[in-house]
């Protein structure tokens, strides 16, 4: 059932973001697209952020979605050594899964600006934080169903995040060495990063097959037991 912070957050994505994104092309120049792509995140940020103050959140929500994101920073970063091969995608999804579209989105977001602290800073990590965001809120909305603890669940979603993030970050690419979107930029760039874009579904499915079980039972044992995400 759609509520009416549903359809906010649907009219946000879907309706004022591709807006936004034209008026800034036009407005702010083909070589803005550093500004451009803050903007669109900042637009992004707003059904979430107006969701979780509506829900008031205590304490101990707020915690926990600083200890996955800090779980998933320290993943980041202990294999930084093996490019695109990264436990980002399954942590935040398995935050969504258990703690719903919010928590997801908040994980996925603050591990990319978070971590880029050591990554270093710069026009990618809007596009970062809005893709890994925006795969942590889909897992939320996945996880009403019931039926992500099925491996064929979990192998579906790898294949899905790993070409999501991986086109999310093609069309930075695109932007990046042309100053503006242009298609056939975006389609080099989705060839080029073939490559890369297996290895983040392999990636995926590894670390969501390891880790989906053993977090979700203990993040579901702490919601229930303090009544959090509700």
């Amino acid at each position: 059932m759609l509520t009416k912070q549903r359809i906010f957050s649907l009219l946000i994505i879907f309706v004022v973001l591709p807006i936004a994104f034209y008026i800034g092309l036009q407005v702010l120049g083909d070589r803005k697209y550093y500004v451009l792509s803050l903007l669109i995140v900042l637009i992004a940020f707003i059904p979430f952020f107006v969701r979780l103050e509506k829900k008031k959140p205590s304490a101990r929500e707020l915690v926990i979605i600083a200890v996955m994101s800090a779980l998933s920073i320290a993943g980041r970063i202990l294999f930084m050594m093996l490019p695109g091969f990264k436990p980002v995608t399954a942590m935040t999804a398995i935050t969504g899964f258990a703690l719903g579209a919010e928590a997801g989105f908040l994980t996925g977001a603050l591990t990319a600006f978070a971590s880029n602290m050591y990554f270093g800073q710069g026009p990618w990590t809007p596009f970062q934080m809005l893709t890994w965001g925006m795969i942590g809120y889909i897992a939320g909305l996945l996880g009403k169903t019931n039926k992500m603890h099925h491996w064929w669940a979990l192998l579906a979603f790898s294949i899905f995040a790993g070409f999501f993030f991986s086109f999310g970050m093609d069309i930075w690419t695109a932007m990046s060495s042309t100053g503006i979107f242009e298609l056939a930029a975006f389609k080099a760039a989705i060839y080029t990063a073939l490559p890369f874009t297996i290895i983040y579904i392999v990636s995926n499915a590894i670390f969501l097959f390891v880790l989906y079980k053993p977090l979700t039972e203990q993040l579901v044992r702490v919601k229930t037991k303090y009544n959090l995400f509700q």
